[in-house]
């Protein structure tokens, strides 16, 4: 079988799943109490970002491998498109969060309210470029940009297939210098569009190891639902010349790639640590000691199940071992980024309605303070934890995600029939 068909049972499970996570969004907003606004649009936030990024690595793999002139990956390849895919929906999310900053639909970002902004010199100190024209400006560019060129990436990989012959390299030298322009521009593009739609919830912190950080985690996050995208369609009868061997490899990079992001996380954590420099250590004083339990469990998703998992080699070929890692490695990865979001979100929204209430401190002054009593900060659903609401909006994301994947997937070959390295893909060994 060379063409996936999106199957009425599986499209109908995966509608029901979007239906799902609209009612929990819905829910959210009514149920909430005086945080259902912050947690409501934290969560979209949250998921918006995680999935976006995954599809963003998608198209920076396929850029990677174009550029290397790397034939293994060719089997896959159609994945790593469909996945890729879900780009522009992502872009479109973001793109609301962007308008939201101009129309008052949220306050994620405490940088955007402009009595804080006033009374707090960190804050007029960054607002250059932490304000809502720039936001908006670096979503609608940059995402564009990086979209534009995914199509045309997309585009010269279906007329391969439609149009081109075996040992006819036209269409990937075409290929690859809109490869070589994607990596050269999103490597640090991409870096400014993370400190602002994610760094800068936390206005008063920074980290310059935290855009590789958050892309480490989009990327082995990506590499997990290229290895479950492949399964699945492998139990279906598809990439029948996929074989063992290159399974083998996508779990070297899920292996390899955990120990990196640990190393970003330590690297990061522990240089902050032993600097000790007060706009640094609150954002970790705060998760540490705020929010112990998350903390401490995304450390262990994210890095000793892996790693220990996937240390033997045998285990990186076999399916249920590949399975069970990449899923443990999505929920560590997703719960990663609730904590990246929602304390910085809590403590925006506690601040407005501390001032609302007539007993607003100086901005910087609250920030610290806060940071100083981590330790006390109250459990709140949603935020120090996920809910049943949190959890049914990431399967609402997930399912839109799957979605938008398996219909990318109806529309090409499942293997590239006419890709110059397709004998090198299907008999690849290691």
């Amino acid at each position: 079988m060379n063409q996936f068909t999106f199957e009425g049972k599986t499209k109908t499970l995966i509608l029901g799943g979007i239906g799902i996570g609209v009612l929990c969004m819905i829910l959210t907003f009514v149920m909430g109490g005086e945080l259902a606004q912050a947690r409501f649009w934290s969560n979209f936030l949250h998921n918006s970002l995680f999935f976006f990024g995954i599809a963003f690595m998608a198209t920076f793999a396929t850029s990677v491998w174009i550029s290397a002139w790397s034939g293994w990956f060719v089997m896959s390849k159609r994945v790593f498109e469909a996945i890729s895919a879900f780009m522009g929906i992502g872009g479109l999310l973001m793109l609301v969060i962007a308008i939201g900053n101009f129309a008052d639909f949220h306050h994620l970002y405490h940088w955007n309210d402009a009595e804080a902004v006033a009374t707090d010199p960190v804050l007029q100190g960054k607002s250059p470029f932490l304000n809502k024209t720039v936001y908006l400006l670096v979503t609608v560019s940059f995402v564009g940009l990086w979209w534009w060129m995914n199509k045309k990436l997309r585009d010269y990989s279906i007329d391969e297939d439609n149009n081109g012959s075996f040992g006819d390299f036209s269409q990937i030298f075409s290929s690859r210098k809109w490869a070589a322009g994607f990596l050269a521009f999103s490597g640090y593009s991409s870096a400014i569009a993370i400190w602002l739609w994610l760094m800068s919830v936390d206005a008063h912190w920074y980290s310059t190891l935290y855009a590789w950080y958050v892309g480490a985690s989009w990327w082995v996050t990506m590499i997990a639902f290229v290895i479950l995208i492949v399964i699945y369609l492998k139990s279906k009868g598809g990439l029948p010349h996929l074989n063992e061997d290159v399974i083998h490899d996508l779990g070297k990079f899920l292996f390899g790639f955990s120990i990196f992001w640990t190393y970003l996380w330590f690297s990061q954590y522990m240089l902050i640590w032993y600097g000790n420099v007060g706009e640094e250590t609150s954002y970790f004083w705060t998760r540490a000691h705020g929010y112990k339990f998350l903390f401490r469990l995304i450390l262990v998703l994210n890095f000793p199940i892996p790693f220990l998992v996937l240390m033997k080699n045998s285990n990186k070929r076999k399916y249920g071992t590949l399975i069970f890692t990449s899923i443990v490695v999505i929920i560590g990865h997703w719960l990663d980024f609730f904590l990246m979001v929602k304390p910085g979100v809590r403590q925006t929204a506690e601040h407005l309605l501390h001032a609302a209430g007539g007993h607003e401190a100086a901005g910087h002054e609250a920030a610290h303070e806060v940071a100083e009593h981590a330790a006390d900060i109250p459990f709140a659903l949603g935020f120090s934890l996920p809910g049943l609401l949190e959890i049914g909006t990431f399967i609402g994301f997930l399912s839109l995600f799957l979605f938008i994947v398996f219909t990318a997937l109806t529309k090409a070959n499942l293997e590239p029939t006419h890709d110059p390295f397709i004998e090198e893909a299907k008999h690849h060994h290691v």
